[in-house]
């Protein structure tokens, strides 16, 4: 296999595994701009994922092919729905953030398995009539080396992730909602002095993060697993985390460090089946894209400066 032939395999599959973390990514900087911390992104991907599955196994038959875009609608839905639950405890009731991502997510595998026992009697689901599947872009795809590289085997979602990161981009920097968020992330008693409803902005930041939480897990399973389980997600959730506080809590830095956590999943799991790499170890290449998530993080935790009141509940009227 040639150098380029290599990155013709190896650059699609690094952008479909980044995805997912784009979308939680993307979520999960709404949430914590806005001083909320998100730990529960996990769990928040697995109740999108099995909702993702779940519709397009019980409605292939209404919706045909198109059921994929009302498993993705459904999946927000139930992303943002679930994501209340951080909302209404770490927003209304202020308790504790870490803790209550952790509960989120435990609670979110629960949920989703026995739903899954439930319904299908058994571990796991069967496997969809209706992944989402690769497309040429017509003209693009003629491009020398650029066509063949980016837009001969793209993905639809892959698409929406970029677009979703562009627009969380502008609204986040270029709008008056975007100041009034990152405001309230900033110095809640400020903006709430200046007229800004401080739990509100704190809601729909975890609703928005809900909402693209579920896209993420849905895209993952309709993707590259095509049924639900409870190791479907595994990991992923903590991986956009990872990227987010790498891409330095900022949509363009976030998808960068997705796509990065993307090629370090695509080794891992297609790596046998590249020169030079396929020497290495299977065991190594399997646990790369968790070692290269505690690096970034170890490395660039303490170099990468949060909103200021991440993770601080805000008591009105109290310094």
């Amino acid at each position: 296999m040639s150098f380029l032939e290599m990155l013709y395999f190896i650059v699609p599959s690094a952008i479909l595994y980044a995805t997912p973390l784009i979308f939680a990514g993307i979520g999960g900087v709404f949430s914590e701009r806005s001083g909320v911390v998100n730990i529960g992104l996990e769990g928040i991907m697995v109740i999108g994922a099995f909702t993702g599955i779940y519709v397009n196994l019980e409605y292939y038959d209404v919706f045909g092919k198109n059921v994929i875009w009302v498993g993705i609608l459904a999946a927000l839905v139930a992303g943002l729905l679930f994501s209340l639950l951080l909302a209404v405890a770490a927003v209304s009731f202020r308790a504790d953030q870490t803790v209550t991502g952790v509960a989120l997510n435990m609670l979110g595998v629960a949920v989703a398995v026995f739903l899954v026992k439930l319904i299908y009697q058994k571990g796991q689901t069967d496997m969809i009539q209706a992944p989402i599947q690769r497309f040429e872009i017509l003209y693009l795809s003629d491009i020398p080396f650029l066509g063949k590289l980016l837009f001969q085997d793209v993905y639809s979602v892959s698409i929406l992730a970029f677009a979703v990161a562009i627009l969380a981009w502008f609204v986040i920097y270029k709008t008056p909602f975007g100041l009034r968020l990152r405001a309230v992330g900033e110095h809640p008693m400020a903006a709430d002095t200046m007229g800004v409803n401080v739990t509100k902005m704190r809601y729909i930041a975890v609703m928005i993060s809900g909402a693209l939480g579920g896209v993420g897990g849905a895209a993952f399973a309709m993707t590259v697993s095509s049924d639900f389980s409870g190791s479907t997600i595994a990991g992923q959730g903590f991986m956009a985390i990872a990227a987010m506080i790498f891409g330095k809590w900022h949509p363009m830095g976030t998808l960068g460090a997705a796509l990065f956590f993307g090629l370090a999943q695509t080794l891992s799991i297609t790596g046998t089946q590249i020169d030079y790499i396929k020497e290495i170890p299977a065991v190594y290449l399997q646990i790369l894209p968790y070692v290269l998530t505690i690096l970034a993080l170890a490395g660039f935790i303490g170099k990468a400066t949060a909103p200021k009141a991440s993770g601080q509940p805000y008591i009105k009227g109290k310094r």
